[in-house]
């Protein structure tokens, strides 16, 4: 295997791990500022009640989106057996 084609396969395993992460990484921000504003709004600061509905909120859209990301996750593998299985 070439250096030009091992870069390749770690350039895209990072845009996977970016794809794989953003929408998940986004829920759990927007449901950070909701609290957060909710929380400047009522002047209640309490720490557990920002970290508990954000847990819930990532927690779940993992379960959604799962197959999704595990079919992301199949086609890299695929591509990465096909290469070894070629090299042999």
């Amino acid at each position: 295997m070439e250096e030009a084609e091992i870069i390749d396969f770690m350039r895209e395993a990072i845009w996977l791990t970016i794809k794989l992460s953003s929408p998940i990484m986004m829920i759990g921000m927007i449901v950070g500022v909701v609290i957060a504003l909710v929380q400047a709004l009522t002047q209640v600061q309490e720490m557990t009640l920002s970290f508990v509905p954000k847990m819930l909120a990532i927690f779940l859209s993992i379960f959604l989106l799962f197959p999704a990301m595990a079919a992301a996750l199949q086609g890299f593998m695929e591509l990465i057996a096909d290469k070894i299985i070629s090299m042999g």
